[in-house]
């Protein structure tokens, strides 16, 4: 999926539908796609052979397509798409077909609402995006395994195999048909099986680091001799697996039984002989003394071999355990007192002259003469820290997020589980903290999504640096974080580190050039406070969370037990707001602007009401907030549009000299992309002359972005359109800018005219706009007017006009219509 603009391709031979399907996606307020249209299946297939798109909607009863079979013609002309089939919501059988004929989705065409597609959208796109990462994530491992010369098994606890790499196939001569069908012990030589398999169960028992030194026998009677070693998956299954290394040492083999069969003849041989490998090779005398090393022994050891020579073995190699970090045993004295070969040891460290350490295997075997006499002893030590280092390393890939390096999301379930027994157990409390990042979204489309990356990776180091060390901080994609705090004394313990984080990601992020502001929402669940399952906690932290962004952002919320009770009833209202944009629940009233000296009618305003079922009437005041936050306020505020333009023409069709209708637009209808020109469609379709229509916009809405909302006032100007500033006097709008842009009306908000005669203050500021309105030649209206003596009042400092009470309700459309012939109009 692209970083930038996804391509939607609409198939549709509808123009109804396409239009509406369009005009849903366009006012969306979503920046994250560009919508292209298509009226045939040819036309579609056309078009995607000239290009990639990102997403198909396809109606499936295309005239030249042939129901869900089209879907294949249209996966085949564009493999890496997303699939939406578009249908009746009643067809589930179609639906079930579609899908299997591998459509990625099912959206009604009767259903069309501005919640559901773009979430549906979103939820394609990030789930594309979230696979071709997990993709890549697979690609790049397949590359690094594929390159790598170390054999790589990953077996299950009881050894089956779950992958192998090329060179596991080279060392073990099994094929990978072979490799899975059996276990990693089944190619080793029968010789040496019994011995390693008792080492390995040993390990697998005490949940021990493996390593063994053993051969392979190929089918062939190839032998290869090869060293393993083996590290536990991370925690969290009930059965743990393994990965192992095995590189192939059969050439270091061969050097050492060579030197091992030279005898006492070995010194003088030594010294013409070249390391096999790059390995160390030192030999000692009968006590214990170093009689010959290598280049790379000296190398290793940091001991030049001129000053080396004749020193105890111990003081060249100094070898400590990497886990106890105590002196290893010293394999040079057991394998001259016992006479025998001693090792590998898998898990040592070499210290250098220089203090360094590095990571090797080393074995001894005692040297002997012809008469079987032991004479000295043999090391040959290999270097290790890169195989190590591979071997810890592929665990780490599989749980560990791939940009901030933080555990993902399976880590955290694996340790906020464990943390859960050991609360449970100990009657404990712990905290998970849900942390989001606030309009994260924006500043990726505006800075690029590398600098996003960047900003991810900053504040994952903040975040780190607030919290202990036992806890975790894990990122669960996109700008999501999620903070496990395993060991509390008190909710509260929770919330002050709520308020580290706050402080700590407030502060500037510079980032190539940039100086970058964000603040968190985070929702904290308590166990067990807040559920006794993993599942749950995370849940409520989850919801919790959702409440702080609801509550304005930059907070944080603990999870409440009514927050699911409101969350159940906000859902319901949402449904019901959904059905109610689908079968025209909504009507429009109108009430009239008067003028103050004619009495004629100047205009109107509509004013939305919804008719529930077996509710009744439902006022605005009871949905509008629900319908801006769920996004249903975009294709309410179309529709309102839409009915109010089609009521005028209606009225001018009837031969009534009407007014210019006025209607309220939010400020996500004015900031989403695609509103002037969804307007302009609608006045086109309506056919309703511009001048008709009267756009009201919150003092507040127009000052949050003044630069950018004075160029979107300039663009619904060209258009003909009238503009008022509805509820003037609540915002903090300046002369100097009233004067920059295209306004016709000032309406003073009716809280002002309410008690201007009580509130000397009130009384002030009503006529201060009224001459503000004045001196910039606009019309002013007073709103909520109720009593003759607020009318005398507006009057007596030359307001021109007003609505209210007084001159009349809210109308329906016919009782206005009876209003238009009855009263003057100016």
């Amino acid at each position: 999926m692209n970083h930038d603009k996804a391509t939607i391709l609409l198939v549709e031979d509808d123009p109804a539908d396409a239009r509406l399907i369009r005009r849903t996606l366009a006012g969306a307020d979503e920046s994250s796609w560009r919508v292209e249209w298509e009226p045939t299946l040819a036309a579609a297939l056309e078009r995607l052979r000239q290009e990639a798109v990102d997403i198909v909607l396809l109606d499936l009863t295309l005239p030249d397509g042939h129901g869900v079979e089209t879907i294949g013609r249209i996966l085949q002309a564009a493999p890496a798409a997303l699939v939406v089939a578009l249908g009746a919501a009643s067809d589930e059988e179609g639906a079930r077909q579609a899908v299997r004929r591998g459509a990625h989705d099912y959206l009604a065409k009767d259903r069309v609402d501005a919640e559901w597609w773009p979430r549906t959208l979103r939820h394609l796109i990030v789930r594309q995006a979230a696979l071709e990462a997990q993709r890549l994530a697979e690609a790049r491992f397949q590359a690094i395994s594929a390159t790598c010369p170390l054999g790589i098994f990953v077996a299950d606890a009881k050894g089956a195999c779950a992958y192998t790499n090329a060179a596991y196939h080279g060392i073990s001569g099994l094929t990978p048909e072979q490799a899975l069908e059996g276990q990693w012990a089944s190619a080793i030589h029968p010789e040496d099986r019994e011995r390693v398999l008792a080492q390995w169960n040993d390990a697998v028992r005490n949940r021990a680091p493996f390593g063994a030194e053993f051969r392979f026998l190929h089918e062939d009677g190839k032998v290869v001799w090869a060293r393993v070693h083996a590290v536990e998956l991370p925690d969290g299954a009930a059965e743990r697996g393994y990965v192992q290394t095995f590189e192939d040492i059969t050439g270091d083999k061969a050097t050492q039984f060579m030197l091992r069969a030279m005898g006492d003849a070995l010194p003088d041989e030594m010294r013409q002989a070249p390391a096999a490998g790059g390995d160390a090779v030192l030999t000692a005398d009968a006590r214990g003394r170093l009689s010959y090393m290598n280049r790379a022994a000296e190398k290793m050891t940091g001991s030049p071999r001129d000053q080396a020579l004749g020193l105890p073995i111990a003081e060249v190699l100094r070898i400590i355990d990497a886990s106890g970090r105590e002196s290893a045993v010293n394999s040079m004295d057991r394998a001259l007192l016992e006479g025998k070969t001693v090792g590998p040891a898998m898990n040592n460290m070499l210290l250098g002259r220089d203090g360094g350490e590095l990571a090797i295997e080393d074995a001894c075997a005692p040297l002997r003469d012809r008469d079987g006499r032991v004479t000295g002893a043999v090391i040959v030590c290999h270097d290790a820290s890169e195989d190590r280092a591979v071997t810890q390393r592929l665990p780490l890939l599989a749980q560990h997020d791939f940009l901030t390096g933080l555990p993902n999301r399976v880590l955290l379930a694996d340790r906020l589980s464990q943390a859960i027994r050991v609360a449970q157990r100990q009657g404990r409390q712990l905290a998970l903290l849900h942390v989001d990042l606030d309009y994260f979204r924006h500043i990726n489309e505006s800075l690029g999504h590398d600098i996003g990356d960047k900003l991810l990776c900053s504040v994952a180091t903040r975040l780190v640096a607030c919290v202990r060390a036992a806890d975790t901080v894990s990122r669960h994609g996109g700008d999501e974080f999620v903070i496990l705090l395993a060991d509390i004394e008190q909710p509260q313990d929770a919330a002050h580190i709520a308020e580290k984080l706050f402080v700590a990601v407030a502060a500037p992020h510079f980032i190539d050039g940039h100086e970058i502001h964000v603040s968190l929402s985070i929702g904290i669940g308590i166990y067990p406070d807040d559920g006794r399952t993993m599942e749950a906690v995370m849940q409520n932290a989850d919801t919790a969370m959702y409440y702080a962004k609801e509550l304005g952002r930059n907070n944080y919320q603990f999870f409440k037990g009514d927050m699911n009770a409101r969350a159940v009833q906000r859902m319901v209202v949402e449904n019901n707001l959904r059905r109610a944009v689908q079968e025209n629940e909504f009507v429009l009233h109108y009430q009239p602007k008067i003028n103050f000296v004619s009495g004629a009618m100047t205009g109107s305003e509509v004013l939305i009401r919804w008719y529930h079922p077996t509710l009744g009437l439902v006022l605005p005041a009871q949905f509008i907030a629900i319908a801006q936050e769920c996004g249903l306020i975009v294709p309410i505020g179309q529709w309102v549009l839409r009915e109010a333009c089609r009521q005028v023409r209606t009225w001018l069709d009837a031969g009534l000299t009407a007014v210019p209708v006025a209607v309220n637009i939010s400020a996500v209808e004015f900031r989403s992309k695609g509103f002037v020109d969804g307007l302009d469609l609608i006045l086109k379709e309506t056919g309703v002359p511009p001048q008709y229509l009267e756009l009201e916009l919150t003092e507040s809405l127009l000052m949050h972005d003044a630069a950018s909302s004075a160029v979107v006032l300039k663009a619904l100007k060209s258009l003909g359109v009238a503009l008022a500033i509805d509820d003037f006097g609540t915002g903090y709008s300046s002369l100097s800018y009233l004067k920059s842009v295209p306004i016709d009306a000032l309406k003073i908000d009716q809280s002002f005219v309410h008690d201007l005669l009580t509130n000397a203050d009130n009384a002030t500021i009503v006529s201060a706009a009224i001459g503000m309105g004045k001196n910039l030649n606009q019309r002013v209206i007073a709103e909520g007017v109720e009593t003759m003596e607020q009318f005398e009042f507006l009057e007596a400092r030359e307001c021109e006009e007003g609505q209210g009470f007084l001159f009349s309700d809210p109308l329906n459309a016919a009782d206005f219509a009876q209003l238009l012939t009855a009263r003057p109009v100016a």
